[in-house]
């Protein structure tokens, strides 16, 4: 049963990061801060008005591919200890004197994309030729031609950032500082409650009792906070409605999703057809699932409990390399190390304490290493997000030593592949092991479609179908309070379960996720795990090939637009076919674990 939450000084430091590769202490840190803010100001009066010779733009873009190299590290000095602790006001002070920091930053270059964006095609094409390796840069200026504000504008919105980037930062404040969930009663007995814990362990808990109490307190106190939120939601999306205006786009959706190079037809697509064919197959799992553990009725808290509790393998922190090794090694020697270096060299925070984010995540600043933030369980779940995680590693890593610094990221449309990819070569590690086994085979086989796909075609999916509907009413010119968005949030859940699932309590779904405030990074959980699924399945087809292209994926950065780079990867986005591929494979696998569970009844009858 979950303890209170440890203060994070009480933690212990082998399960915490290691981050003095990337400064040595808070002093090294304030000394690059400076380092930047001088860098990024000379950069200003060097080149201000005096980019228009392909050799001037080439020593520009030389120079910023330091300063962001720079930059990345100071940020990411900031933010990760504080996603670790946000009670540490410390922390949290620095945070807040990174953003006026960024600002600035921001500020001193602003100059640089109207300057860039409006150059002729020939100049940026010779550009292209003195320096391949900014490539995906001056694609994007092009992608930005026409959208691009006066500089003074670009200025003023760069110096605003701090304030404008204050919403997503209420939330989190409000989660790790404000809410009390105190505790709930089951069993006679009384169980603490926080944010974490029901994210992490009450949510998908073997004891029913326990698990529907524990999200009926969870809800109620969501219910209390849920104006707050709402504020801040709206005032995010306002602020991106005021920009897309500024930048002459008609649609929110439009404005986001232009510079991520993706058609507003494959967003709608992903979203459309999950909502419709995958719906069906998911529905006839969980009421397998309600069916096999005996259950009354589903609610929304029964949505993603193990099919066989008693039978749940736990997993040790110290197993995990060798897992992870043995799950990878059709990806090479290399990447295997690689694996075991992010283990085994404190590259991963496992702690569970007060203070820290719910969820996990991924990010490099760039030159040093990849860094992953999670809490470990000692369960699947937990192992299944380490591999995610860890895949996220691999294509940085790869990415950031094939790319300079401003060239080396993943487009947001394909960026989740290789962690989702990750996910399934664990399933299929775990499914050989299994052998003959039909009860581990049926657990792996219920992890694939409750953990992993559940994931990114469900959950995710949902927010992106609930973000579209939201940025809807404000293109609209219309608004929203907190009962607006629940009625939003409950009308897709009806949509997407029918009435196979009770869902009381849960229109309060959508506060529990950041990704609201990122832009449309939600969709790209589905779209991405639709290229993972093909490529995956390609290595029954010819294995050598399919690694081979999958190795070049990763180390793609951004050099290639999406729908191209998916294309390296083996697969064809610009039809719905990958999509229905992966609905009839997610339909065969859930038909696949009820003729397992028969073969079990028979067995045990």
């Amino acid at each position: 049963m979950p303890k209170a939450l440890p203060p994070r000084n009480a933690i212990d430091p082998r399960d915490t990061w290691d981050l003095s590769p990337i400064f040595k202490d808070s002093d090294a840190w304030q000394a690059a801060n400076k380092q930047l803010q001088q860098l990024s100001q000379s950069f200003c009066d060097h080149y201000l008005d005096q980019l228009t010779a392909p050799e001037q733009i080439v020593a520009a873009l030389d120079d910023l591919n330091a300063i962001e190299t720079l930059r990345e590290r100071v940020d990411c000095y900031a933010a990760f200890p504080q996603s670790a602790d946000s009670t540490n006001p410390t922390l949290n002070a620095r945070v807040a004197t990174n953003a006026n920091v960024q600002a600035q930053v921001d500020n001193a270059l602003s100059f640089l994309l109207p300057a860039l964006a409006n150059l002729p095609a020939a100049t940026l094409a010779t550009v292209r030729q003195l320096r391949p390796q900014y490539d995906g840069y001056i694609r994007h200026l092009q992608v930005a031609h026409g959208h691009t504000l006066a500089p003074n504008v670009e200025g003023a919105l760069a110096s605003m950032a701090p304030a404008l980037d204050t919403f997503r930062n209420v939330r989190r404040q409000a989660i790790a500082g404000d809410m009390d969930f105190g505790t709930f009663s089951a069993h006679g007995q009384s169980h603490p409650l926080d944010f974490v814990s029901y994210e992490e362990t009450y949510q998908k808990h073997p004891d029913t009792d326990i698990r529907r109490a524990a999200f009926t307190k969870f809800s109620a106190t969501l219910h209390q906070y849920e104006h707050a939120f709402a504020t801040a939601y709206l005032g995010q999306v306002t602020r991106e409605k005021a920009e897309a205006t500024l930048r002459g786009y008609d649609s929110v959706i439009d404005f986001l999703l232009a510079d991520e190079e993706v058609p507003r037809a494959l967003f709608d697509r992903q979203i459309d057809v999950l909502m419709d064919r995958l719906a069906p197959v998911m529905r006839r799992y969980v009421q397998h699932v309600a069916d096999v553990r005996g259950l009354d009725h589903i609610t929304y808290t029964d949505l993603q409990i193990d099919i066989d509790p008693n039978f749940a393998p736990q997993y040790r922190q110290s197993d995990a390399a060798d897992i992870v090794a043995h799950a990878t090694a059709v990806l090479g020697d290399d990447y295997q190390q690689l694996m075991r270096r992010a283990i085994g060299d404190r590259w991963v925070d496992y702690a569970a304490n007060v203070g820290k984010d719910s969820g996990a995540y991924t990010e490099m600043p760039y030159g040093v290493h990849p860094y992953i933030m999670m809490t470990w369980t000692d369960t699947m779940p937990a192992l299944y997000t380490l591999i995610h995680e860890l895949g996220h590693v691999g294509q940085m890593q790869y990415s950031a030593d094939a790319h300079p610094a401003i060239n080396w990221v993943m487009p947001i449309y394909h960026c989740e592949a290789p962690s989702t990819f990750n996910e399934l070569l664990l399933t299929r590690y775990l499914t050989e092991q299994a052998h003959d086994d039909a009860r581990l085979q049926r657990f792996a086989l219920s992890r694939l479609l409750g953990d992993t796909y559940f994931h990114n075609c469900v959950t995710h999916l949902l927010e992106a179908a609930f973000q579209r509907e939201v940025y809807t009413l404000i293109d609209k010119g219309e608004s929203f309070d907190a009962e607006r968005l629940n009625q939003i949030k409950l009308g897709l859940l009806r949509k997407f379960w029918g009435d196979t699932v009770d869902l009381t309590g849960a229109e309060t779904t959508w506060m529990r996720q950041d990704h609201y405030f990122l832009g449309l990074y939600s969709y790209s959980y589905s779209a991405s795990l639709t290229i993972a699924t093909q490529a995956w399945q390609a290595l029954d087809q010819d294995q050598s090939s399919a690694v081979t292209r999958w190795r070049e994926f990763l180390a793609l950065g951004n050099s290639l637009p999406p729908v191209q780079a998916a294309a390296v990867a083996g697969v064809d986005v610009t039809t719905d076919a990958p999509l229905q591929h992966m609905v009839d494979f997610l339909d065969a696998t859930e038909r696949k674990i009820e003729g397992l569970t028969a073969a079990i009844d028979r067995s045990e009858g």
